[in-house]
Order: C-alpha cells, then structure tokens, then sequence
C-alpha cells in the first residue's frame, strides 16, 4: 500500500539529541532556533540567513490548526549569526505567504530565484481548503529588489499528488523534488526535471538505485551536484536517514548513509551544509517531542566514493595505418616525439620523461639521406598526470611497524587540496598530508585517503577519494617473500586511448584518406594570388604542368606540379624540383574539386595505367585491353562535352632516348586516333610522348621499369 505525503507537510517521525565526542565522524547540537512545542524543520542557507519551515503560532502566522493539532507550515528565517544564542525568527517573505502550507524552499546559487512547495490551491477559506484534493505543488519566485514577485505554478504540478520538497542544482539547470505519484516504485520518490532555455522537461524517476518500496524525499544538492535526500526504505539506522549519492556518466552509485549521530535510530531529513560539508543542519526528532533543527559539525571528513588509484602511463604504442604504401628500399617511416632520438618503424612503442607538451610527429625519409619527403601525421600531445589523491606508502609492512603515508603528490591542476582524510581500514581515521601509522594485527587493509578540493576559477568544491591495498606481515621472510615479486606490467595502450593524453592540431593523412585523394608537388603557397609568369614558375621544367588550387579554410592559394595516385609515383617530381633550387617543395594530398578529375582518377585505379597492358610489346598497336580502356574514356569525355584531354605515354630507361620519344608519341597517336575514329573532336585530345623524361619509379628491377612504362590522361586547363 503506497504511503501518501500529506498536505500538511509537517507530520513525520523524528528524535533525541546530544553532544558527542571528537570520536565521532560529526558533532551534533539542538540549534536554538529549535522550540519543544513547534515543528521546525527542512533548513537552507540564504545569504546570511538560514529559511526554514515552522508551524509555530505567532502574530504574524494564522492559527489554524490540523487535524494533528500542527499549525500550517510557514517560512521563516534567522541570521546566521545569532542561530546558536538567542535567534529572533521572522517572516522569509509577505509575498510568498498564504493561508495554507508555505514550503520547503530552495535558491539559486546566486539567490535570485526561488523554487518552494506550497498547497495549489491558496484562495478560499482554509478549513474548506486543507483537504486531501488540495495537493502539494512547486511554484517559482523571482526576486525584484527587495520583493518577491513573478509566482509562477511549475507546469506539472497537479490535483492527484503531490510535488514537493524541491532542490536546485549549483547551475541552476536541475531541480530535484519528491512526489507520491501513483506511477513510482514507492509511498514518495524523487525525481528530477532539466531546464531547456526557460521550459523545465518533463520530470524523470531517479529509479530503483535511489527510490524504493518505501518513501525517499527531502532532495538537497552539493557543490560538486552530490545528491542528499532522505530515505526510510533503504538499509539505515531506523526510521528516516540520510543518504549521499552522485551521478557519474549518467548513472546513480549506490546512496550511502551519513555516519552517525547525524543519522539516529529515528528519523533524520532535511539536511544542508556548507561547500566543504565542514559544517550544516539538518531535521530531526530525536527528542520524542517535535521535529527540530540540529546543527552538526564535521569532525573528520565521511569518505563517500573512492576509486582505485590509478598509475600515471607514460610508455604508449604508437601506430598509423598504411594505406600511404612507400617503396621500403628506400624509405623509412621516422617518429619524432619532441624529445629523445627519433624512432623508425611505422608501429612502435615510446616512453615519455613524464607530463608535459610533446610535438608528434611520423615523416617519410629517405633512408640514404635523411631527407623527409612526406609529412604523413602530426600533432600536439599535453600528457597530463592523472588528477586524483595519491598515496605513497609502502605496499607491504610489518605488524607494529610505523610506516609513512603522504598524499603530497596529489595532482589537481588550477585547484586548491583544502584538506587531507585518511582512512586506514582498522578502525583509524587521521587528517593532514603526511601520517604515520602502525597497524596491530596482521591482515590485508585498505587504505582510503580522501581530498576537499576546491577549484581557482569557479570556487566548485569537490571531494575526491582513492582506495590502496595494503598487506600486514608478523613474519620478515613472508613480507620479503611478496615483495620479490615482480608485478605484472600493464600492456601498453595506444595513446590516443588513454583518458590523459589531449592531442590538438591534428594533421592525419590517414585519418582523412579516400579514394579521390592525389598526391602533388606543392612548389610554392601565399595569401595573394599569383601571376602565370611569376619568377617563382621560371624554373618549373615544360615536363610539368602547374595547377593552381585556392584553399578557403586556409585563405591560401597553393602552387602544385605534379598529380599522381600514390606517394611514390610523386617523389619523382619532388626530387627534380628540389634539386632545381625549389628547397620549400613538399608533396601535399589534396583531393580534386572538379568531379570530372575524380571520376577520371577513378577509371584510372581500377583500371591501372601500364602501357605494357595497352600496347603490344615494343609496338605502337593497341591491344584490347587498351581499346576498353579507351571505350570508357570515350563514355567519359561524352558525359563532360566540354573537357580536353591530355593522353601520355611513358617509357623505362631501356634503349636509346630518342627510340623511346619516338615510341612513346606513337603510342600517344594511337589512342588519339582511336577516340578520333570514334566520334571524338581531334581538337580536344593532345596527344603527348615523353618517351624515358619522367620517372616514377627507380629502373633498378623489372618491376620499377614496368611502373615506369605507363601511360595517363589528364585533363588541360580551359
């Protein structure tokens, strides 16, 4: 059977009070704003006030009593200051009163909105008004200089439950808030709503993790967006508790209670605290009496989430994928990480000194010179230590020993280590960043230290915790015995999977690789466009064409000679280039704008451009395969009317150089005359032998002279 909040807030089970010891994780005082005949309860901080609900009866409350005999719930507030000696409480605000229940309420950090429970319905009289039906809702004020105005009713308040106790997140873009609705797992459950530009989303169950058979409400979020609440169905001391739980990659950890004696064998709720958590108040009513308001001060900080320490990488593999293929007679992949020798090998392994920034990159090089040839990646690597706790300690000692614990190498860049926790697993607790400690029995301990950090920018507070397993000895021999033991190297992670390695500027021409991509001698690039017969161009061989690219995202225009389908058929052109004094060449990737250089690219890789495949041997006359070829050209050249066309022939370095001209003009001929006879104009085909000029290949094998025997189609600039 589901458990109804009722409409008067008020009616929850609460008890005793006391000092406690040093001892204790908390310090737990009655505040003074607390009476013994009145219900005070669910505090928060306002600027220097502390707002909190009351049924108290005073001149400036209406008296009308429930059924319970409780006065309706009211807002009032009381200055910080005075809370522990003789609190004057008043009236939070005229504009937010009604006859009828008046919160809990909760603020924007930076106070200028305020989100509040109050019963829905507030006009009328209040005895007809107070029943059942009169359910509890969220409404929303805006602060306008000393007023409270703009009382807006949130969109899914409604007449058949509840919604009430709300919360806001320090961004002010989640409100958390608990309701009876029927469709939830128990008597209340919380749930959450997003702020999308000024509309809240529809609100979301936090699910089974938080919510459960029994009733969770009383929502209150930390600095760091940690969430408090109040839960009877979870495993506590009794009653009520409070619970501490946090959000991490959308998922909900398991809520862990607070420590005694601010949670008791009663109810306990309602809680606030300040930034560090150092001190707060919550509700309770340990008395037997009323619910009241404590204040509690931490006496060493509860440790709630700790992860694993995790060690510092600084050995990774690198790799990148070979579809650039190079010649490997005589070129060499080369890393170069900023610092050490450079590597060679296209996947290998580095360890890096430690943190910092390193230049990455992988050239082609010409292994007989050094030469780089190719900027195939490149990119700026922040190898950052990992930001959390760490503890030096030895990892094995002996019962009695003392041994030193230090967390000095904790690691939070552009904050602040406000405090130090250590939990040693036996029962001690101690602060500070450097402890010693002996343990009394053997056994296997875990040792917890935990961090207050606060951030230089944004002033956030956060709590950060790491676990370290440590092992007790009676026996010298056994603790000799473990630590002989080598422990087993972690294998190493490509550097572009571990979580601290931030790589900018990336330059990859693997990662954007494509079929269109060609490969060009860059000869010179500038801001300002250049004229044909700029010097620049005076010793570009008649061998090349010039084409000129303009490149928007760089504002540039780029001078490239040279097209060709992979690296190596390019080096050729880099290597005359940059021996007739062009000491600035560099073959770049680019792929072409035009859609008809592409779809030519295309015929030509899946077809291939050997001239041993298109002509018989030694001969001019076409074989079949050139005459297919040669078909599709056609189909090509009718699809882009206006195009012409370049066809080339090249040989290898075998026979005298003017046999090989001839040769190679004939055989240019012949493809000519072949699109000729076929339809094509004569006045859009140039025809062109180079018989032994250019080489794309190094003539030392069969192999390298049959690349070099090749013809190709280029398209002429209009």
């Amino acid at each position: 059977m589901k458990r109804k909040l009722i409409p008067a807030i008020t009616a929850l089970l609460l008890i005793h009070s006391g000092i406690y010891s040093q001892t204790n994780t908390y310090s737990v005082n009655l505040a003074r704003i607390s009476t013994q005949k009145y219900d005070e309860f669910s505090p928060v901080y306002y600027k220097k006030v502390i707002v909190y609900c009351s049924d108290r009866s005073t001149s400036f409350f209406l008296n009308y009593l429930t059924s319970e005999n409780k006065g309706l719930s009211k807002l009032i507030y009381t200055d910080t200051a005075g809370i522990n000696d003789s609190p004057d409480p008043k009236l939070f605000s005229k504009d937010l009163r009604t006859k009828f229940n008046d919160g809990p309420v909760t603020f924007t950090k930076n106070g200028d909105t305020a989100y509040f429970s109050r019963n829905i319905t507030t006009s009328g009289s209040v005895r007809s008004n107070i029943g059942q039906r009169n359910k509890l809702g969220i409404f929303s004020a805006v602060l306008e200089g000393k007023k409270w105005g703009k009382v807006r009713n949130l969109r899914f308040n409604n007449e058949y439950y509840n919604i009430t106790t709300p919360a806001i997140s320090p961004d002010g873009r989640r409100l958390y808030f608990a309701s009876d609705n029927p469709a939830g797992l128990g008597g209340s459950d919380l749930y959450y709503c997003e702020l999308k530009g000024n509309y809240w989303e529809e609100p979301v169950n936090l699910g089974p993790v938080i919510n459960t058979s029994g009733s969770e409400s009383y929502p209150f979020v930390s600095s760091e967006g940690g969430l408090f609440f109040s839960s009877d169905g979870l495993p506590g001391k009794g009653g009520k508790d409070i619970f501490y739980t946090k959000q991490v990659n959308g998922k909900w950890l398991k809520p862990v209670p607070i420590d005694p004696p601010v949670n008791s064998p009663f109810d306990d709720f309602g809680i606030t605290t300040d930034s560090i958590m150092g001190q707060g108040f919550f509700s309770s009513r340990r008395t037997g009496q009323s619910v009241d308001i404590y204040h509690f001060r931490t006496n060493i900080h509860q440790l709630f989430f700790c992860d694993e320490e995790k060690i510092n990488q600084y050995c990774f593999v690198f790799k990148d994928e070979n579809k650039v293929e190079i010649d490997s007679r005589f070129f060499k992949f080369v890393w170069n990480f900023g610092e050490g020798p450079a590597e060679s090998g296209l996947n290998i392994e580095h360890c890096f000194p430690g943190p910092g920034k390193y230049p990455v990159r992988l050239d082609v090089v010409e292994k007989n010179t050094g030469r780089v040839i190719f900027s195939k990646l490149s990119y700026n690597l922040d190898l950052t230590e990992i930001e959390q706790p760490v503890i030096n300690s030895p990892g094995s000692m002996l019962k009695g020993a003392q041994a030193s614990f230090e967390g000095l190498s904790s690691t939070f860049r552009g904050s602040k280590i406000l405090n130090y926790t250590w939990d040693f697993g036996d029962g001690t607790r101690s602060e500070g960043n450097k402890i010693n400690h002996q343990f009394a029995t053997r056994g296997d301990y875990v040792v917890r230290l935990g961090l207050i950090v606060r951030d230089d920018k944004t002033g956030v507070i956060r709590q950060s915790c790491v676990v370290k397993p440590v092992k007790v000895f009676e026996d010298k021999q056994l603790k000799a015995d473990f630590d002989s033991k080598v422990a087993k190297t972690a294998p190493r992670l490509n550097i572009f999977d571990y979580d601290h390695a931030f790589i900018s500027d990336i330059y990859s021409v693997e990662k954007d690789y494509s079929q269109d991509m060609v490969f060009g001698v860059e000869i010179a690039a500038t801001k300002l466009r250049l004229n044909p017969d700029n010097i620049i161009f005076k010793n570009v061989p008649a061998a090349y064409t010039i084409r000129e690219m303009f490149f928007p995202e760089r504002k540039t225009y780029s001078y490239v000679v040279d097209e060709e389908l992979n690296l190596m058929a390019a080096y050729p052109a880099f290597n005359d280039l940059t021996s007739l004094g062009f000491k600035n060449a560099r073959i770049v990737t680019y792929i072409p704008d035009n859609p008809a250089s592409r779809e030519l690219n295309n015929l030509k890789r899946t077809f291939g451009l050997s001239a041993d495949n298109f002509f018989r041997k030694n001969d001019f006359s076409l074989t079949s395969e050139g005459t297919q070829f040669l078909d599709l050209i056609l189909g090509f050249l009718s699809k882009y009317p206006n195009l012409r066309l370049e066809l080339a022939v090249f040989s290898d370095n075998q026979g005298a150089p003017a046999a090989s001209q001839l040769l190679t003009q004939k055989r240019a001929d012949a493809m000519a005359n072949y699109l000729v006879i076929n339809g094509v104009s004569p006045a859009r085909l140039i025809g062109k032998g180079y018989g032994s000029s250019r080489f794309i290949a190094p003539n030392l094998t069969e192999g390298d002279r049959k690349l070099n025997r090749r013809v190709d189609f280029a398209i002429e600039k209009e």
